[in-house]
């Protein structure tokens, strides 16, 4: 098995990857004071007592000093914590402390609560715990406390007293906390969240329809069960993996690990049921610890980077913190590189194991960004979109994310036309069965470390609208959306019984198919769907995706019953869609110019 150390389990080794273990076993390479002058940096282990919400927590870190930085000749400092599941030791993390201070940064890298050799428990980056234990540590970069040893770091620039000068960078679980550390302590002054989420109720219960703000939606999601229950055992495994023996962390014998909330949801989650009182209880709890309920606290110039292979946490959370930081003011640029959660290295893509930040695109633009916000050099920071594009080497760049600007229509044959006037009447029916039937994510492959089935949909148990060959390429950048209208007396009867399992699920998602008649579901990406109320239209927004359909292929448009990597519907709930010119469903790209 191998551990994503940003958030999950995957199959490939990439920028956050490491073995099982890795994390707490990769030893500390400590400078030898007799080599000092030879050495770009020093590495002191330190350990520091910070207030994190109602209790005291042990946090662990590392300190990396440039050689030659003192009192007398200042550095601005970078702060970095791990990714779910890591330590301040695993491959990417101090490899941060690394990179940094070969080029000049003071580094404090640091496991964050409840991780490595840090106390107290798993709060998911929690402004009001975890949030404030990396404040106490901008105290000690700030020159106002000593580490618990005595440690004090009076050679990092100031803004003035008490504000040290300091940006952050991160992946998943180590993006987020950067959000969660500027909204209570202005002192941040750049951000570089990589591949984290807006709100954890849609990353863990997608539901990708209902009346929306960002991500989320007033219609509670379908369960992620696979990505949702890795996130469990890494966490719970940490007392496996050498973990502290803080007694806080023991506050409860099933649980040991995370915070009785967090454990609260993932029972609830698991339980299969969702009544009114106890899921909106849920929704609350996941969205006050998420970015989307603090965003405007955050004040900090902030870069996104967000990975299109990422089934965890999509481009369209990253869209919907991005929009939010631009509406109130906050500086804020974007990035889609390749890889994410989910795979997708490509070459040439930053990969923070080996900290090629010079060699990279997203390097170097995170290099411009803390030479502006640290350094104060009067430097570009590059555009306010960028995406990473497969067909073609380099970035595409944009003012904003592309907006939707061509629309197919539904047919009842099947067909997925250009013109309302081409719509054909029909109706055809699919209906779900008792087990999933449907397969597009990867993640429990990664778990056990099988190999994975390439993503399929069984016959009677979906439905498909498939256009004529494309004439010439078509580059979509951005997120999809559909809309549908759909027959389902069963769930019609139930759909009301305050039980939100009761309503129907069903998984939108749109496939490349090739001349030769494969089929590619781009980067299995699939948008779970708990319908509001079957009576009405709703409308789809799938996840964000920059691909180009070549010449020849055909776009393929597909409703299924169900998916392995999440709960389903409960019971059969078969389904009919009809379609008519004058009322059928539709699909909307953005599409950009090709080339």
């Amino acid at each position: 098995m191998e551990v994503l150390v940003s958030g999950a389990v995957s199959r490939f080794r990439g920028p956050f990857a490491l073995a099982a273990g890795a994390a707490l076993a990769v030893p500390l390479v400590l400078t030898n004071p007799a080599r000092a002058e030879a050495e770009p940096y020093t590495v002191t282990p330190l350990k520091f007592t910070v207030r994190a919400g109602d209790r005291s927590c042990t946090v662990d870190a590392d300190l990396y000093r440039p050689t030659g930085v003192d009192a007398a000749h200042p550095a601005p400092a970078v702060l970095a914590t791990n990714g779910f599941g890591g330590s301040k030791s695993d491959g990417s993390t101090d490899t941060i402390g690394k990179a940094f201070a070969a080029r000049g940064y003071v580094g404090l890298v640091y496991s964050g609560l409840g991780f490595g050799r840090s106390g107290c428990l798993i709060t998911l980056d929690d402004p009001a715990v975890d949030g404030e234990a990396a404040a106490g540590l901008l105290d000690f970069l700030a020159g106002s406390r000593a580490a618990d040893d005595g440690t004090e770091a009076d050679y990092v620039t100031q803004d003035g007293a008490g504000d040290p000068r300091v940006g952050m960078i991160g992946g998943s679980y180590g993006g987020a906390v950067q959000l969660a550390t500027a909204a209570v302590d202005r002192r941040v002054d750049a951000l570089v969240p990589l591949i984290t989420w807006n709100d954890l109720g849609y990353a863990l219960a997608p539901n990708n329809t209902g009346a929306r703000q960002g991500a989320s939606s007033g219609t509670p999601g379908v369960f992620k069960w696979q990505w949702t229950n890795g996130f469990y055992l890494m966490g719970e495994g940490q007392t496996l993996l050498g973990a502290s023996l803080d007694p806080s962390r023991f506050s409860d014998l099933t649980c040991l690990h995370f915070a009785p909330k967090a454990c609260d949801t993932i029972r609830l989650l698991n339980s299969g049921r969702y009544p009114k009182a106890g899921t909106e209880a849920m929704l609350a709890y996941l969205r006050g610890v998420s970015p989307a309920s603090y965003l405007g606290r955050v004040k900090a110039p902030t870069l996104l980077v967000q990975g299109q292979a990422d089934t965890l946490f999509n481009l369209n959370e990253a869209t919907a913190t991005y929009r939010t930081l631009k509406a109130q003011g906050t500086t804020t640029k974007m990035i889609w590189q390749s890889w994410g959660h989910s795979g997708g290295q490509g070459p040439g893509e930053l990969d923070l194991t080996e900290g090629n930040l010079e060699t990279s695109y997203v390097g170097r633009r995170v290099l411009a960004r803390f030479d502006r916000y640290l350094r104060k050099k009067n430097t570009g920071t590059g555009p306010a979109f960028a995406y990473h594009r497969s067909w073609r080497s380099g970035y595409g760049t944009a003012d904003a994310v592309p907006a939707l600007s061509r629309t197919m229509y539904l047919s009842g044959d099947g067909t997925l036309v250009d013109a309302r006037s081409e719509v054909a009447w029909g109706s055809r029916r699919y209906s779900n069965r008792l087990v999933p039937t449907s397969h597009s994510e990867s993640s429990l492959a990664g778990l056990t470390g099988l190999s994975d089935r390439a993503p399929y949909d069984t016959e009677g148990t979906y439905l498909g609208w498939t256009s004529a060959p494309l004439t010439a390429p078509l580059d979509v950048v951005g997120a999809p959306k559909a809309t549908l209208r759909v027959v389902s007396p069963t769930t019609e009867r139930v759909q009301h019984s305050g039980d939100a399992s009761d309503k129907l699920v069903l998984f939108a998602k749109v496939y490349d198919v090739a001349p030769d008649g494969s089929r590619e579901l781009v980067n299995r990406l699939a948008a779970p769907v708990r319908v509001p109320d079957v009576t009405r239209p709703f409308t789809v927004e799938l996840p964000g995706t920059v691909h180009r359909y070549g010449a020849g292929h055909r776009l393929e448009f597909v409703i299924a019953a169900s998916d392995t990597a999440y709960f389903g519907n409960r019971g059969v709930k078969p389904v009919t869609v009809t379609s008519a010119p004058e009322d059928t469903g539709l699909l909307e790209l953005p599409v950009v110019p090709a080339g």
